[in-house]
């Protein structure tokens, strides 16, 4: 038997770990191909109320397309004196950690023979109004701390779960995004 021949039964959680593996090989094969530039639209509709849109982003050295546009709208709640249409952007950022973190779960566990049955992640994130309505200047505007606790029920010990989630974080976009800076330029047309 050679090394990649499991002796366990087949896992699917939904993951073509194959095409991924493929991928990491022809983008390392060729580095510029593996520059992609994401792209959002937001359109201010009401009050505090916005919609963003994505649908085309730059990757594989073309413009390339989702299968369809996606968009979300975000808001600030009534005790805010807002309408309450959709979540806060803050809440937000703690969806696309939690979707990040989530997705790289799968794929790794299907990378490592773990059969999935169910997973939850639970995001919270701390903040201090003080900072964003400028009552304290000393006061951070955003998350003071973020934490996320998962739920997995999988075939594999609590140890190689642990190790799941770790190499999950360790590859994860958003969890780099929250957790190191990133250069931001505004700038009005």
């Amino acid at each position: 038997m050679t090394i990649t021949e499991r002796t366990s039964p087949a896992v699917d959680n939904g993951v073509n770990v194959e095409a991924l593996l493929g991928a990491r090989e022809a983008l390392t094969a060729a580095p510029p191909a593996a520059q992609f530039t994401f792209a959002a639209t937001n359109e201010w509709v009401n009050g505090t109320h916005s919609r963003s849109t994505v649908k085309e982003f730059f990757g594989l050295g073309e413009t390339q397309s989702h299968r369809q546009p996606y968009s979300v709208d975000t808001d600030h709640p009534e005790i805010f004196a807002a309408a309450d249409n959709g979540p806060t952007p803050p809440e937000m950022v703690l969806i696309g950690l939690a979707g990040c973190l989530t997705a790289g779960v799968a794929s790794v566990a299907q990378n490592r023979g773990i059969q999935l049955h169910s997973v939850k992640a639970t995001v919270e994130g701390n903040m201090d109004l003080a900072g964003i309505l400028g009552i304290d200047a000393d006061v951070r505007n955003g998350f003071g701390g973020i934490s996320v606790r998962y739920e997995i029920d999988a075939d594999a010990s609590h140890e190689e779960i642990r190790a799941v989630v770790a190499q999950s974080q360790k590859r994860s976009a958003v969890f780099d995004l929250v957790t190191n800076p990133t250069a931001v330029v505004v700038e009005v047309a």
